[in-house]
């Protein structure tokens, strides 16, 4: 005990000095708007290395688990295909045929691969970071989804990271619509329960059942149309009452959410720069 005494009282001055600096950088980064966003956005390189490690390592122990659930999936899909493909041939009596479409339907889509190396699900306004930004392609307003459905928004990107709203996010608005009935509305999250969100604005006279289920229309300008966002499981009158609100059970377990891919596709990028461009135009002059 004598010995940490002396060696306190020796060096006193140097651990003064170090608590002097924590507490100034403390205080410069939580008071200063600016410098607080660039050291603790989850977007700069520092933190996405320390992020990006952790991710790994939890990662690593899931791996089994998220092997397990791919399998299985992929099996339910493979099955899938075959009965689709089967049918298509009776119809078609072409073979060739699914492949062909398959073909054009993705080829004006790049799928960019990311990790998640942070992710929250507990907060009124969840935030995603991955391991991807503009030097692999990836730009602000790109749609991300998972091999099990929608994810979220590009909205920032950097270099080698990029910050993702998800559907898990106040600010978060997707155009949908119901499997097969092409009515749409836009899908919100409201806190609460991380598998459930809502789709406000289905007309009345819409058609439908629950447990139908629900995707992306493609008019967002970022979603192509068809991506898997949840099945209905009560409809509720809006306030008004002129319209439903549909509770959706997400498909998308954001939870354990580790693998994402960012959509890449130029027409619709270009489809909303031209929108931006109306809307700026169409301005007074006095707002611009």
């Amino acid at each position: 005990m004598r010995n940490l005494l002396e060696f306190l009282a020796k060096y006193n001055h140097w651990f003064v000095f170090v608590i002097l600096e924590i507490i100034s950088m403390v205080l410069l980064f939580q008071y200063n708007s600016y410098q607080g966003s660039v050291w603790f956005t989850s977007a700069n390189v520092v933190t996405g290395k320390v992020l990006g490690w952790n991710a790994e390592i939890e990662s690593f122990f899931s791996m089994s688990k998220v092997n397990q659930e791919l399998t299985q999936r992929n099996l339910y899909l493979e099955q899938q295909v075959k009965t689709l493909s089967g049918k298509l041939t009776e119809v078609t009596h072409d073979s060739g045929w699914v492949h062909r479409g398959q073909f054009d339907l993705l080829k004006g889509y790049t799928l960019i691969p990311a990790k998640v190396v942070s992710n929250s699900v507990d907060r009124h306004d969840n935030l995603i970071t991955i391991d991807k930004g503009t030097a692999d392609g990836v730009a602000r307003d790109m749609g991300v989804a998972c091999g099990n459905g929608v994810v979220g928004i590009v909205y920032l990107a950097s270099t080698h990271y990029s910050v993702i709203i998800p559907v898990l996010n106040s600010a978060s608005n997707i155009s949908c619509k119901i499997r097969g009935r092409e009515y749409f509305g836009y899908l919100h999250w409201s806190g609460g329960d991380r598998k459930l969100a809502y789709i406000d604005d289905i007309p009345r006279h819409a058609h439908f059942k629950l447990y139908e289920w629900v995707e992306t229309s493609g008019y967002s300008s970022v979603f192509p149309p068809g991506i898997v966002v949840g099945k209905i499981i009560h409809v509720f009158n809006s306030a008004d009452g002129l319209s439903y609100r549909l509770q959706v059970e997400l498909s998308t377990d954001f939870a354990r959410l580790r693998d994402v891919c960012v959509i890449d596709n130029k027409p619709m990028l270009e489809r909303l720069e031209v929108l931006r461009a109306a809307q700026d135009s169409l301005k007074p002059k006095e707002e611009r």
